[in-house]
Order: C-alpha cells, then structure tokens, then sequence
C-alpha cells in the first residue's frame, strides 16, 4: 500500500469546519471526526453527562455554592474551573427551576382592576348602599381614561395597547397578567446582574476587582438565592426548614462577601446593607416595569 493510499485513508476533512484531521477530534473546531445518528441511548448519556455533570461538576460545585460561601467564586477567579459548572450555567439552572416551581405554586392571583372575591352587599350594614365593585366605578373608568392619556403622550401604541388591555373581561386580564409575569420578571431579573455586578464595583472601588470578576460573584450569589428560595416553596409545611433556610439565605451574602474581598465585619454589614437596599429597590422597578411593558404591548 502507498504512502499516498494510506493518507487517503487515515485523513479526512471536518464535517464542521473543513480542517483536514486525523484521528477522533479535529485538532481546529474539537468537532468527532466520526459522526452517526446518535442511538437513543446514546441520547440519555449525553444528557446525562452534560446537564446532570456526572462526571462530578454539579457535586463539586453544589457543596461550595451550599456550605462555602464565596469559595466557588474564588475557584474560578484564581483560576481552577474545570471541575465545576459554568457560572452562568448554574445561575440559569436554578433560575429556571425556581420560576417553574414560583408558577406552579407561588402566585395564584394577580388583581388588575377586579372585583374581590366577596360580594360587598355581603359586607354592608343593613339600609347602606354598598359601593361601585371597582370595574362599575367613575373612578376606576376615569383613572384608565387617564391613564391611556399619558401613555397615549409617550407612544401611541402604548395607547392603543391600554385600552386593548382593560377593555378586556377580568378573567382575561388576570390570565394576561399572569402570562406577562412569568413570561418577562425573568429576563427583568436576569439583566439586573449587570446592574447587581455595578453596585459591587461601586462599593469596593480600591479593591483593585476587575468588573468580571463582581459579574461572576453576582452570578454565584443569585443562583445560591434561587436554590434557597426553591428549597422554601418545597419545604411547604415544615416551618422549621423553611426558618433554617431564610436564615441562611440572608447569613449567606455577607459571609460570601468577606470571603471574597476581604474587609472587617462592620463594613462588609455596611455594604451589605446598601447593596441590597439598592439591588431590592431596582430589580422591583425593573420588574415593575417590565410587567407593564408587557401588558401594554
């Protein structure tokens, strides 16, 4: 057999790329040389392996986000990652798993402009006239009218998209609200990190921090916040566990941060305070606003 013979045989082109490779793995992309209709138990192992990290990442990276606060942020910036889950990874996973279980169980009634659900003439003394339910009401049709004014100033789709909204029946505006929440409070939160990481910069500033490196702890932080809050809707019924967890959850963030960045007690309390005052306050305006966008368009 030739020389010539031989390459044709062991080389051969990625399929993904086009880099001529030899052996399983092309040396440019990291693409199998030798690809097939994967089996469905090929199927299982590779989800398996890739979201459940049976190689051990989700082990690893579960006991340092639970019980060390702040070591796993300190893995990644000194530099060990590959025994755990990306940081983003993680922070979506519980961020998914969290909304799924809040949707499930969590709200159950969003009241935009409805009735209550006991009649008020129940209520009323005898020989009083109870007052308009709020859809009847001058007062609720006129602060629509208002309203739409205003909006009708900044767009007029914003208008238009009002009165689509409160023209609807209350059933259907409870369901529209309902809808628009879960649909847009995660991307609304998930852009606060920026903002979450910015605040973070702010009150360390001398620290000497690079702004990626408070993105990865904002990311850390909020996906521990998510697996706590998920753990207390499950522990439904055990007021014990459910107490343990909150206080936790808020023993958690300050411990982190001084174990990250250093500092003394009465200062890290400080920065805590402020950082969640701040956090607190502009994730409620950006969900607030999200949801409002949401229903108007």
């Amino acid at each position: 057999m030739t020389t010539q013979a031989l390459d044709t045989r062991h080389h051969s082109a990625c399929k993904n790329c086009g880099t001529a490779v030899s052996g399983n793995f092309c040396h440019q992309c990291g693409q199998a040389t030798h690809l097939h209709v994967p089996s469905a138990r090929e199927f299982l192992h590779e989800f398996v392996a890739h979201y459940v990290a049976i190689e051990g990442k989700l082990w690893h990276s579960l006991k340092l986000l639970l019980f060390k606060p702040g070591l796993l942020t300190r893995e990644y910036v000194e530099g060990r990652r590959v025994r755990y889950i990306e940081p983003l990874r993680l922070y979506l996973s519980f961020s998914i798993i969290f909304f799924a279980l809040f949707k499930m169980g969590g709200v159950q009634e969003i009241n935009i402009g409805s009735r209550g659900d006991t009649p008020p003439a129940l209520n009323a003394p005898a020989g009083v006239q109870p007052p308009a339910t709020t859809e009847d009401s001058a007062d609720f049709k006129e602060f629509q009218d208002k309203g739409k004014r205003m909006l009708g100033q900044l767009s007029p789709r914003l208008e238009e998209g009002a009165g689509r909204f409160f023209a609807l029946s209350e059933k259907e505006r409870k369901d529209t609200a309902k809808r628009v929440f879960f649909s847009y409070t995660p991307y609304a939160i998930f852009l606060m990190m920026p903002v979450f990481a910015l605040y973070l910069k702010l009150l360390y500033l001398g620290s000497g921090r690079r702004y990626g490196e408070h993105f990865l702890f904002a990311l850390h932080s909020n996906a521990f916040a998510f697996m706590m809050l998920s753990l207390v809707m499950l522990a439904d019924g055990w007021n014990v566990v459910r107490l343990v967890l909150v206080g936790w959850l808020l023993f958690y963030l300050p411990t982190a941060m001084r174990r990250v960045y250093g500092g003394g007690r009465f200062m890290t309390a400080l920065r805590w305070i402020v950082l969640m005052f701040l956090h607190v306050l502009t994730l409620t305006l950006a969900v607030t606003l999200a949801v409002a966008i949401g229903l108007l368009l």
